[in-house]
């Protein structure tokens, strides 16, 4: 997507979702500002903000986050994610999106080193028409949605 991005991620540990979203968010805002001052780029005047504890504001305020704790909204999520793209025109298919989580799931492409499968979800032989898809087993599916 030009300018927002999904994801669905799981906390692990002791972790606390609004300390994992905000390092999550401050590191990746940093790196894209390393590259796009590194690169020159002319997108870098659109970020900036010059408010009192920064210059440059890569992400909205208050992100959206959605808890998932049942398979069928993990299910829902992830069937929206990997469709988006191709809602938006950039692919015919979701596992042809050089950025999506589909090549995974579909293609078993690990283009991403991060990339795992869900705990307690596993791929199968599906009949509802993709390739394969996830199902969910007896435990809660647990993640969670950031969608920005």
């Amino acid at each position: 997507m030009s300018n927002h991005f999904h994801l669905i991620w799981q906390m692990m540990g002791e972790h606390k979702k609004a300390n994992v979203q905000r390092d999550f968010l401050k590191y990746t805002s940093q790196q894209i500002l390393k590259a796009m001052k590194t690169e020159k780029s002319k997108l870098l005047d659109e970020l900036l903000v010059n408010a009192k504890d920064r210059r440059y504001q890569v992400w909205e305020r208050n992100s959206l986050g959605v808890p998932l704790w049942k398979p069928e909204v993990f299910d829902q999520k992830l069937d929206y994610i990997h469709n988006n793209p191709v809602k938006a025109g950039f692919c015919q298919y979701p596992a042809d999106y050089k950025y999506s989580s589909a090549r995974f799931f579909e293609k078993y492409e690990k283009d991403w080193v991060f990339l795992t499968q869900h705990e307690g979800r596993e791929h199968h032989a599906c009949c509802c028409g993709r390739s394969l898809c996830l199902r969910a087993t007896p435990t809660r599916a647990g993640g969670i949605c950031s969608i920005n």
